[in-house]
């Protein structure tokens, strides 16, 4: 049984492919989103490492030291975690772009065949 939703999903697709049109996500995109993954990797490995590590200190010194390490590779990760949510944000616009541009381009058709009857 076929939905509304499905038919008009399948009809977007196959106007979209008939214009030629990228739907794929930008170089730029992809990069952020690996670099991304890379950065929350890092960060979070790179602080777990220095936290294992401060515990075998015992000056105070050394151990405010790490915390700030700590802190400043759980900062990548945050960073990390932007670059990749951008990215996939990114991707999800240009398609909800590209859908409200066709739409609305239907629409005016639809418009100028009534104004020509």
């Amino acid at each position: 049984m076929t939905t509304l939703a499905d038919e008009r999903r399948a009809q977007f697709k196959t106007d979209v492919a008939e214009l030629k049109l990228k739907t794929g996500q930008s170089r730029g995109d992809g990069a952020a989103r690996i670099g991304g993954l890379i950065l929350m990797i890092v960060g979070a490995v790179a602080a777990f490492v220095v936290y294992i590590s401060s515990l075998t200190l015992n000056d105070l010194r050394d151990i405010t030291s790490y915390q700030i390490l700590a802190t400043a590779f759980l900062a990548v990760t945050v960073i990390g975690a932007a670059l990749y949510l951008a990215g996939a944000v990114a991707k999800v616009l240009r398609l909800w772009l590209l859908r409200q541009l066709h739409e609305g381009q239907a629409q005016a058709d639809q418009i100028a065949a009534a104004l020509a009857k």
